[in-house]
């Protein structure tokens, strides 16, 4: 049985730095910023090639283990979706684990198995993302159940409902009965007016509901085509080896016609977006959600040092000021929404029982002003500096990290040797720079705020915004 396969569990940690090849450097001996030993010809290492029907494949070996880590990077998410037909893109990483013409139900996983290895997958706003993690011996063998997965993917009428039942099951957990859940979902939805991702990754009810068998099918021939795929491997393998390989078992299925562009552009917003929900629960909650930009955006190291500063680890701003000094949340967390189109920046705050959302919203509101004002002081930007460089290096001490990041930088900014430079582009963020970003982005006319009140605490809850204002 393979692992749980999260709805939308993004497409991994930003992807704003790089690692050694092996092993992480020593911090007592080196600035984490500096790269280690063998950076350099690690980046000669990796090979890339463009089949002929347009599937990218990108090798980088690494013998320390005799492992490999496989991801293959479907362009399709929630944002090639459309009202009515929600939840696609999640529904396949379903069903792509459900059979084929040659291989009934169940039978990748006890194939896979068999020879030592596992897999998962995960679905965004962006991109459906297949992983495998096996054996150097058991190459052969996955590339051919992953083609014929791409190639030959059974639409059987019993699995479909099945596998739309799971789905619907899964909503149910992660958002109806998940106040965080629900409450990002709404705040999402509230954020975007014209861009698809307004819509939720998993689907809304009714459309998990209404999917007709040519809606699958049509999904399936123009997002599985391998002109829209992006193969990355890491581990005990020689480039020109696999690449051989993965032509042999890809080469021979047909591209298809590009997949329709997504033409919608987010109108600039012009004041905050506000969203209230009463519901059953056990302590409030509040969500912020800004406007930032896309993962490709010359600005990305700097808006991951901000969102690192704020809410990274006990030492950070808000954890400092809103849990530790003030006492008014009990938890502080973030995450950047990075996509091929502007996204957003989240910050979260769960508060204690009995809180007033209002308060808590008030001095968060202080805190940041401040940071988009004065940006923040030398010791915070040297502190998230030192801990996205480190983690990274640690993160690409993996095979598996080498294979994720490798496909975020080629699928997301267009060119994977933007990896070897990113150690750099971190180390090169000023405080100046940092202060700009934090003032672009921290505009509460660019937020949707949404505030989640235990229903016997309803009563005096944040009020509705001047703009819109949703509740439940």
């Amino acid at each position: 049985m393979t692992p749980p396969r999260p709805a939308h569990a993004g497409a991994g940690a930003p992807a704003s730095a790089a690692a050694s090849l092996e092993s992480a450097p020593d911090p007592r001996r080196a600035s984490p910023a500096a790269p280690p030993r063998h950076w350099v010809s690690g980046r000669e290492e990796v090979c890339a090639a463009t089949l002929a029907n347009g599937m990218r494949v990108i090798v980088w070996p690494a013998h320390n283990i005799p492992n490999i880590a496989l991801y293959n990077w479907v362009r399709a998410g929630s944002r090639n979706e459309a009202p009515g037909a929600t939840g696609l893109a999640h529904f396949f990483e379903h069903m792509m684990f459900n059979g084929t013409r040659r291989h009934p139900p169940g039978e990748f996983d006890r194939l896979m198995e068999a020879e030592g290895g596992a897999n998962n997958a995960f679905t965004s706003d962006d991109v459906t993302v297949y992983q495998d993690w096996f054996p150097a011996s058991a190459l052969e063998l996955v590339l051919d159940l992953e083609s014929d997965r791409v190639a030959h993917l059974a639409f059987t009428p019993e699995v479909i409902e099945s596998e739309r039942g799971v789905v619907a099951s899964e909503r149910r957990l992660r958002v109806e009965d998940n106040s965080h859940g629900l409450l990002a979902e709404q705040v999402q939805a509230a954020a975007f007016v014209a861009h698809p991702y307004r819509f939720p990754t998993i689907g809304w009810p009714a459309d998990i509901r209404s999917w007709r068998l040519e809606d699958l099918q049509a999904f399936y021939r123009t997002y599985y085509a391998p002109n829209n795929l992006t193969l990355t491997l890491a581990g005990d393998v020689e480039p020109e080896r696999a690449i051989a390989l993965v032509r042999r078992f890809f080469e021979p299925i047909p591209a298809q016609a590009p997949p329709p562009p997504v033409r919608a552009v987010e109108p600039e917003q012009l004041c905050e977006r506000r969203v209230s929900i009463r519901r059953k629960a056990q302590t409030p909650l509040l969500q912020c959600a800004y406007k930032a930009p896309a993962a490709a955006d010359p600005r990305a190291p700097a808006v991951s040092l901000l969102l690192s500063a704020l809410v990274e680890g006990d030492a950070s701003r808000l954890h400092r000021a809103l849990v530790e000094d003030r006492q008014l949340a009990i938890e502080v967390g973030g995450h950047w929404q990075e996509g091929f189109d502007p996204g957003l920046l989240w910050l979260s705050l769960a508060l204690p029982a009995g809180a007033d959302p209002e308060e808590a919203r008030a001095a968060l509101d202080a805190e940041l002003a401040a940071v988009a004002a004065e940006g923040v002081t030398e010791a915070e930007l040297e502190r998230a500096r030192n801990l996205a460089t480190v983690g990274l290096w640690r993160k690409l001490a993996a095979i598996d990290g080498k294979a994720q990041l490798l496909g975020e930088y080629e699928v997301y900014r267009g060119d994977w040797s933007q990896l070897f430079e990113a150690p750099g582009r971190i180390a090169d963020v000023s405080a100046q720079e940092l202060r700009e970003v934090a003032g672009e982005i921290l505009d509460q006319k660019r937020r949707t705020l949404g505030v989640l009140v235990p229903e016997e605490e309803a009563q005096g809850a944040l009020p509705g915004g001047p703009c819109a204002s949703a509740g439940r």
